[in-house]
């Protein structure tokens, strides 16, 4: 259901009450007892609501003091490198956590710049090419979530968002210091924490744009004086850009450069609230009106680890049609070895599996969550690694990691690369893949679940699918295990000759989602999810019986 001012900018009455939403963060307490209240890592980190006492001083400093437990544990005695994005609650998490390193004698490195997740990421890799006490890191960010939000991610030393193995450690160890009262936290007050010698201040933005040249063609991008529009929605990407400008010289505007906790700019969510949702044409009705002015125009969310294409023919770019260009791009033109695969979740449209198996790539498909990514990357067996929410990075020109979190500010610049290089929308060439491998008719769509029908979902297995045919075609394959590191889905995928279904609860809403996808036609599109639907329903009302 599409709310009736979605797409429109956010009224002065819906802003946040930054003063509220900041005393709620210190004054309120959860009760580590209430499942809603406990630390909770989902796909990328624990993320939270002041209001709801999900996330509140006391979670940053429990799991603060479990990463610290954690790294001794795993002899991490490297730097630690602490990022925030420009929501309000990032600041006052990120002087909690100081508060705590600090007093668990962690040399931290940060700066008093908002920084984007993937310079995070890539201050961790170098890092750790040069030092032997290998490093890790820290991004405060809810990522593209409402501006009552605040998150947390932990970033081992790959440089990725921390598998589950690791996660599931630091949450049980954080919950048990809720538990505890918060007795086994060692902390300072900030005044001293900030003026120790454990804190270093660190400039993240001009190495990363220096090495940039070193993973997109930045002078074919100059030379072809493309007109470039960029919006950074108020996130940390605004001082990259910046800097970008300033090294490279390109013929770029970026547009509302401020920064504003309330997110005031922005334009309502499918759902009416406010959400830096790159992949949301509602959300991106802003940047989307950036098309007639510019060759090119793109955005990135508040954490700038997605992103926004804009192109004058093509609008915003879907997701997943962006992805297949560059994937097909990227495979073809980039002269790296015949190894590489191509690193997808299972929820990306089939589109970039045929893209790939065109060029003879292997496709390696994991469940949601681009942390399945990070040691691919890594040890340089990714080329690139994809999801269908607009997120991914990918390797150098040399075959070598870039980032191993998702890379919003690369994907945009490789549009301008790709349209310099090609001279043709990009949406065009995505039409070419049309023309060659059928028309895709894909779409995510959100499902009310109860918190019970949510864990039901999340256990099913194939057995308990009694259908053989879906959407009038025989069901070739269900899979509750994603095909490329047999890792759970967390639900399930159903999989037929021209579609697809993948079932899945929310991590953070009550609501399951329903992907789907159709080389048919819009209306088998629908037959799919009505028969999706339909399956789910009668799991649901077996199992609560």
């Amino acid at each position: 259901m599409i709310d009736k001012r979605a797409g429109q900018v956010a009224s002065k009455e819906m802003l946040e009450n930054i003063p509220l939403l900041i005393s709620s963060y210190y004054e309120l307490s959860p009760d580590p007892k209430i499942k809603e209240q406990r630390v909770s890592f989902g796909t990328s980190g624990h993320r939270g609501d002041s209001y709801k006492k999900s996330f509140n001083e006391n979670h940053v400093k429990a799991i603060t003091q479990a990463i610290c437990d954690y790294r001794k544990e795993e002899r991490i005695e490297g730097a630690l490198f602490l990022g925030i994005d420009t929501h309000a609650l990032s600041i006052p998490a990120q002087m909690s956590a100081l508060e705590v390193f600090t007093a668990n004698k962690v040399e931290v490195f940060f700066s008093q710049e908002f920084t984007p997740t993937p310079l995070i990421s890539f201050s961790i890799i170098n890092y750790n090419k040069t030092h032997t006490k290998k490093g890790d890191g820290v991004v405060i960010t809810p990522s593209h979530n409402p501006p009552n939000n605040g998150g947390y991610k932990y970033n081992p030393p790959n440089g990725g968002a921390a598998e589950s193995d690791i996660t599931s450690k630091i949450e049980k160890r954080a919950n048990e210091i809720l538990l505890n009262g918060l007795k086994d936290v060692k902390s300072l007050p900030y005044e001293k924490a900030i003026n120790s010698d454990f804190v270093k201040e660190y400039d993240f933005i001009t190495p990363y744009v220096n090495e940039l040249k070193n993973i997109i063609d930045m002078e074919l991008i100059k030379k072809a004086n493309l007109k470039i529009g960029v919006n950074p929605l108020g996130g940390a990407s605004i001082a990259v850009y910046k800097k970008i400008n300033e090294i490279y010289g390109l013929n770029m505007d970026i547009v509302d450069a401020f920064v504003d906790p309330t997110f005031s700019s922005m334009h309502l969510d499918h759902d009416g609230k406010i959400r830096m949702d790159c992949s949301s044409p509602y959300a991106m009705t802003g940047l989307i009106e950036l098309k007639d002015r510019y060759d090119i125009a793109f955005g990135n969310d508040a954490d700038s680890d997605r992103h926004g294409i804009v192109t004058p023919k093509g609008g915003l770019l879907n997701p997943n049609h962006y992805l297949s260009v560059a994937v097909w791009y990227l495979f073809s033109k980039r002269g790296w070895d015949k190894s590489l695969k191509v690193g997808k979740t299972l929820v990306s449209s089939s589109m970039i599996d045929k893209v790939a198996n065109s060029l003879g790539r292997e496709i390696y498909e994991v469940p949601v969550g681009f942390k399945w990514f990070s040691q691919g990357l890594y040890e340089g067996k990714l080329g690139l690694g994809a999801e269908e929410s607009a997120g991914a990075s990918f390797l150098r020109f040399d075959g070598t990691v870039w980032t191993t979190d998702k890379d919003g500010i690369i994907l945009n610049l490789l549009s301008a690369e790709i349209l310099a290089s090609q001279k043709r929308d990009l949406s065009e060439i995505y039409g070419d893949f049309e023309k060659k491998f059928g028309k895709s008719f894909y779409e995510r769509i959100d499902a009310k679940a109860t918190k019970e029908q949510k864990e039901i979902l999340k256990s099913i297995e194939p057995k308990d699918i009694k259908e053989s045919v879906l959407g009038g075609e025989k069901i070739e394959k269900i899979l509750s295990k994603a095909p490329g590191n047999d890792a759970d889905i967390g639900g399930l995928k159903i999989v037929t000759k021209s579609g697809w279904v993948a079932l899945r609860p929310s991590g953070t809403e009550d609501i399951y989602k329903i992907y789907t996808e159709s080389f048919i036609s819009k209306e088998h599109l629908k037959d799919l999810q009505n028969e999706a639907k339909s399956i789910v329903n009668v799991i649901f009302k077996k199992e609560l019986k």
